[in-house]
């Protein structure tokens, strides 16, 4: 087998999992780089969801079995994502609250093309803050339970954050995660989570579920990205919003312009600008463009380490370091100075603790 010097771009990876007639053009050597990035980057079920338009004689044999593991995997995943949204319907339902999807749940939910074999982690929620704690507790009568059971872990979401510590099922261990906000309370941006619950849409067929409007779920989704500081799964997320960008763009002309006009109502601006850029950078997304600029190329230069699959032969010795600069950054978007160095100092005292017991 020769070796593979294809080179492996974003928008390249991007096109092969979206296009059939270029996975067809693969020789051997590429289909199992591809596969081993797939897997890397948590879009075995996309590969495999395109893989599935092919000839039956056009996908090699020896690739088969990753390609049938990956279906069945993101068929598997929506079962349990689609079960697990009824059952935190009928617990929120016995409070009064709507059931309001963010991130995959509410892509997957609403049947979006992009999210056909995408794989998930957990179920995002956005219930009203003034109501927290009846909704926590309705989740507890139906079997959730907080994790975190530190007691600086339980303070520091309770006191600072856009969230409550993850809950996970005690019987089927899954994990919902209950935001009453989009950004932590001590975050620079401060959109307000009211006015986004109050434009929430119902989604057909699925009595008590919504899911944010159009222009606020790619904003919703751009700001996750941009305050993220472990960005383990940052390449499907930029598809994520190539895929937003596409999607509601195709079926409404005047997107992009209620895009810019809700970012600005919701204080978001930064964060469109940084999904715009990217999108058009590093995927070619059709009908965005490319904000260029010094402070911007710096900040490209470390995205290019950590919006691609994080696997060594995309590595280069500054990765590391690229990531752990995005780290911090995050961090410094998300806190104040002395609540950040009080944080990461703690942290760094728990892990030399935890290292050295």
């Amino acid at each position: 087998m020769k070796r593979d010097e294809r080179p492996w771009t974003p928008a390249a990876l991007a096109g092969l999992l979206r296009d059939p007639q270029q996975l067809a053009a693969l020789d051997l050597p590429s289909w199992d780089m591809l596969i081993r990035l797939a897997r890397r980057a948590n879009v075995l079920g996309l590969l495999a969801t395109t893989a599935e338009r092919l000839p039956a004689d056009a996908l090699p044999p020896c690739c088969r079995p990753h390609i049938a593991a990956g279906r069945a995997l993101a068929a598997r995943q929506a079962r349990a994502v689609r079960w697990e949204i009824e059952c935190l319907r009928k617990a929120l339902d016995t409070i009064g609250v709507p059931l309001v999807l963010l991130k995959g749940a509410a892509y997957l939910a609403a049947d979006l093309p992009f999210a056909r074999g995408r794989f998930f982690s957990d179920v995002d929620i956005l219930v009203p803050r003034s109501r927290i704690d009846e909704v926590e507790a309705a989740l507890m009568r139906h079997g959730w339970a907080t994790t975190h059971h530190d007691a600086y872990d339980q303070r520091y979401y309770r006191q600072w954050m856009h969230e409550l510590p993850p809950m996970r099922h005690m019987r089927r261990g899954t994990v919902v995660d209950v935001h009453h906000r989009i950004l932590p309370l001590t975050a620079r941006f401060d959109p307000d989570p009211v006015t986004m619950l109050e434009q929430a849409v119902p989604v057909p067929g699925l009595d008590g579920v919504f899911v944010l409007s159009p222009a606020d779920m790619l904003l919703h989704s751009a700001t996750h990205l941009y305050h993220e500081g472990e960005l383990p799964h940052g390449f499907r997320d930029l598809l994520d919003l190539d895929g937003l960008f596409r999607h509601f763009g195709a079926n409404d002309p005047d997107f992009l312009a209620t895009l810019h006009t809700r970012a600005d109502t919701l204080h978001l601006q930064a964060p469109l600008a940084f999904a715009l850029h990217q999108c058009a950078r590093l995927l070619e997304t059709p009908g965005v463009s490319m904000n260029v600029g010094r402070t911007k190329a710096v900040a490209d230069a470390l995205y290019d380490h950590a919006l691609r699959p994080l696997h060594p032969v995309l590595d280069s010795p500054g990765s590391g370091f690229a990531r752990w600069l995005l780290y911090v950054r995050a961090h410094w978007l998300r806190m104040p100075p002395h609540l950040l160095a009080w944080h990461l100092g703690h942290k760094l005292v728990r892990r030399q603790g935890q290292e050295s017991g």
